[in-house]
């Protein structure tokens, strides 16, 4: 007889599996309509022979990010296996190619299927159900919570299988005939449940719509409202002693709403200087400042935000002094004398609108939509991620498959006037963690584009990239912006070293992107 292991349910008429040791899902199948997945668990030292064993659906919800895993590597490799073709003779025309694959592996030369014998089998309030092996290489067990996990033994009743044979042909035949609906459905509904956590404006929603096909984006990726910084490589802010607030300015200045005067708010000093308003006397003070690196303080400058709705533009649209160019925007901040509703404070509120991470047509992936009207100069969201070194940037560049998207965004922007060293420049990964923003796809034509906003104006080397609507953009129209910045028709017909094609079909798409 095979040993028994008793699993106490404390009560619960569903098990879960102890996710902490879970290493992987390596196969599925459906047991009397039971969508079950093969569990690969961890060892505490490298072995040919893991723990394995069968699991119902609902009892991995906690380790979907495994089951997900699992299932993209199953339907990339289905994909592929349906479209490789390989040309016989004139007579016999095209067949299907066979290739390697971890969904079917051959056993290795004189090796041998196990047998079907019964391996150690649990007894619980909601035993599982019966199949020819539900374990392979150990016994289930519990931990103190009554979580299940299933741990090495050995013996005659205990069924043996190598790993570097899983899936076995058997398997994967059976696994590329299972349903995996259930599975599906619960992966989307938990990332429906994430994004209902995520920060907004009141009553500005986040959501996800799929109609082309059953893939979820990857419940591993963390949503996050502020950079995370790689403090253990050295990736610091600037200390908070050298933010400096505006002290001329008062909550009730003018038509109240907070900063009034260019001239006054010490916010704007490294602000761009609003030419158009100097008289000649102040040009000539202005242009002897710039000679001499001076404070421009006391020169006319502007606002990046229009204070109230007008013919031009909306409450807290970037006036056009900013969104036609590239100067950086200085909000105020904390320290600053001018109050909570100043107009000069915008971004650092976060997303204000409602968005939705749709799946794109065409290849391109996720895309990401607003599901109300921007006017333009609206500002959308910041790009938020990891912030990591340029060193380490690199690395995890090399580390990564060319053909992987890349997500790092250099936090560059006064660089050169500021004479900061290449390898001192600080990069923001948002592969892993991140906000909405992480979906805007690229486009020749965009309707976004995305500006420097600081709210120190002594820290050079970390600050906010935030995406504005350049243009009015529709409710449904998908958001984009210029990855590689260019002006609009710039023709790239001669793909140089490390380019892809793009795919945004813009009319005047320039047709080719580098990494």
């Amino acid at each position: 007889m095979p040993s028994m292991v008793v699993i106490p349910t404390n009560g619960h008429v569903r098990r879960r599996v102890l996710v902490d040791r879970v290493h992987s899902i390596v196969s599925n199948r459906v047991q009397n309509g039971d969508e079950q997945y093969l569990v690969r668990w961890s060892t505490d030292s490298p072995t040919n022979t893991p723990p394995l064993s069968w699991h119902s659906i609902t009892e991995l919800l906690r380790c979907l990010e495994h089951v997900q895993d699992y299932l993209d590597g199953r339907e990339k490799f289905m994909q592929a296996s349906s479209q490789i073709r390989k040309r016989k003779n004139p007579d016999s025309g095209l067949e299907v190619e066979r290739r390697a694959s971890p969904f079917d592996r051959r056993l290795q030369t004189g090796s041998r299927t196990p047998s079907a014998s019964r391996s150690s089998s649990v007894s619980s309030a909601a035993p599982s159900t019966s199949s020819p092996i539900d374990i392979y290489n150990g016994v289930l067990d519990a931990d103190e919570h009554h979580a299940i996990f299933c741990r090495n033994s050995t013996g005659a009743d205990i069924a043996r299988l190598d790993i570097r044979t899983v899936p076995t042909p058997d398997m994967s035949r059976t696994a590329h005939r299972a349903s995996v609906d259930k599975a599906l459905t619960y992966i989307r509904n938990e990332y429906v449940r994430k994004l209902a956590r995520v920060p907004g404006k009141e009553g500005k929603a986040l959501y996800l719509i799929n109609s082309v096909d059953s893939s979820t984006p990857s419940l591993r990726f963390r949503y996050i409202s502020e950079y995370v910084l790689d403090e253990k490589n050295g990736v610091y802010r600037a200390s908070s002693e050298t933010q400096q607030g505006c002290t001329k300015c008062s909550p009730h200045m003018g038509r109240n709403i907070g900063c009034e005067y260019t001239k006054k708010c010490d916010c704007l000093e490294y602000a761009a200087v609003d030419e158009s308003r100097l008289d000649a006397a102040e040009k000539a003070k202005y242009d002897e400042a710039r000679a001499t690196g001076a404070s421009t303080m006391g020169f006319s400058k502007k606002f990046p935000y229009f204070a109230s709705s007008n013919k031009r533009g909306k409450t807290r649209c970037l006036v056009p002094f900013y969104l036609n160019s590239r100067r950086p925007i200085y909000e105020c901040n904390d320290k600053c004398d001018c109050g909570p509703y100043c107009r000069n404070k915008n971004v650092q509120f976060g997303r204000q609108v409602e968005v939705e991470i749709f799946r794109t047509s065409g290849g391109r992936g996720w895309g990401l939509r607003c599901k109300e009207d921007l006017c333009q100069g609206q500002f959308i969201d910041t790009y938020r991620g990891e912030v990591i070194t340029d060193a380490e940037a690199t690395r995890r560049e090399h580390a990564s498959s060319k053909a992987k998207a890349s997500y790092l965004y250099s936090l560059d922007k006064f660089a050169v006037s500021e004479s900061i060293a290449d390898e001192d420049i600080y990069v923001v990964d948002g592969e892993f963690m991140g906000g909405p923003s992480k979906f805007i796809n690229h486009s020749c034509e965009p309707n976004c584009r995305q500006y420097t906003v600081s709210y120190n104006k002594h820290d050079l080397r970390v600050y906010d990239i935030a995406f504005f609507a350049c243009r009015p953009i529709p409710k449904g129209e998908e958001l984009t912006f210029d990855y590689l910045d260019k002006d609009e028709g710039t023709s790239m017909d001669e793909p140089g070293e490390g380019a892809i094609p793009c795919l945004c079909g813009a009319a005047k798409c320039r047709k080719w992107l580098w990494t």
